[in-house]
């Protein structure tokens, strides 16, 4: 490939080199500010020092730790970048209670005034001893309805009952469970205790479905058992959640960015992008973080331009408010993206903008 533009930027014909150097564009502009790690829950088992190694070895021009509720990766995350010479930033993702949009969905589907939130630029594993209690809280939060997810779960999987203690000591390296995590261990356990026609016949009756391939299965124990109408599924209670102003609250004296997470538009919530900015602003939010493989990528046409048009609305508003956006793929269910690919033209359009929010935060 190499090789290839090298002759192309070397053409005697101008159009030619010009093509070249947008290809070379292209690549320096490659990125993924939305990376979570096994402290969380990674697809691919990556933890923060195989991140950064990994930034390196493609050559991102920059890259962001995600974690859920916790910080415990970003001492070891930011170190390496800085051994590596990557550049680099840490955050932590969460849902929060939204007061005002207590009746609208948000970005977390069938959880009215529930929203996945951010905040960005973490400098360290350490929070001021005034957020102790409060970090301890999103810890413990995220820890209590697994547990209880787990023990719902297991009244319909009792003959692959899972122990939370067991998983939290061997899938994870610091005990922060998962949905994915759980999803794992109930497969793995359902495939020691049968095998062939025996192991179908067991997630057929209980969930009405079997699929060969693991992550497959993992997305079908999660959908049938966890989520809205399964067993396990828990409805969002906002007491349960700390509320947006909070969160913005712990994560300003930690020194870093609030942040908007952004979905698809698609919601009541989501749908007045300019009253949903106004909201976020009001309680502080300095930068946005969106996936944009989900908000292009869709297998009915109709729906795939809905979402590309809605992505267009929401960059250009976040744009003309001189909100940094932060793009990333997420990394936390096998099969996601490594870094986007931004020569498709849904993407391309925007790729200034992300880089320069790569820049604002990437250091």
């Amino acid at each position: 490939m190499k090789d290839a533009i090298d002759k192309q930027l070397n053409s005697f014909d101008a159009a030619t080199r010009k093509a070249a150097l947008e290809m070379v564009r292209k690549d320096f502009c490659a990125f993924n500010m939305h990376c979570h790690s096994f402290y969380s829950y990674n697809g691919y088992g990556y933890s923060p020092s195989k991140l950064v190694a990994l930034a390196k070895e493609l050559n991102w021009r920059g890259i962001m730790l995600v974690d859920f509720d916790v910080l415990d990766g970003v001492d070891e995350f930011l170190a390496a970048a800085r051994y590596l010479g990557v550049k680099a930033a840490a955050g932590m993702e969460t849902r929060v209670f939204v007061p005002e949009f207590a009746d609208k969905e948000i970005n977390s589907p069938g959880e009215p005034g529930i929203a996945y939130h951010l905040g960005c630029g973490f400098t360290s594993s350490s929070v001021p001893e005034s957020q102790k209690a409060f970090a301890a809280r999103l810890r413990e939060g995220a820890a209590n309805r697994t547990r209880i997810l787990v023990e719902k779960v297991n009244t319909l999987l009792k003959e692959i009952a899972i122990d939370y203690n067991s998983v939290a000591k061997e899938l994870t390296p610091a005990g922060n469970v998962t949905e994915r995590h759980v999803c794992c261990a109930y497969r793995v356990a359902a495939e020691n205790k049968f095998s062939g026609a025996e192991l179908a016949a067991y997630w057929q009756d209980k969930i009405g479905c079997f699929e060969e391939n693991s992550v497959k299965m993992e997305a079908l124990i999660r959908s049938k058992t966890m989520k809205s109408g399964g067993v396990g599924y828990v409805k969002a209670d906002p007491e349960s959640f700390p509320t947006l102003e909070e969160m913005n609250n712990f994560t300003k004296a930690c020194g870093a960015t609030p942040t908007i997470a952004w979905l698809n538009g698609l919601s009541a919530g989501e749908n007045d992008v300019e009253a949903l900015l106004d909201l976020h602003q009001k309680y502080g939010a300095g930068a946005v973080t969106l996936i944009p493989d989900r908000n292009w990528r869709a297998a009915d046409e109709s729906k795939s331009a809905k979402l590309v048009a809605e992505l267009d609305r929401f960059v250009a508003a976040c744009a003309a408010r001189k909100l940094p956006l932060l793009a990333g793929t997420e990394m936390n269910a096998p099969g996601q993206l490594l870094n986007d690919d931004y020569t498709i033209a849904q993407l391309v359009k925007h790729l200034d903008i992300f880089c320069a929010g790569v820049d604002a935060f990437a250091k």
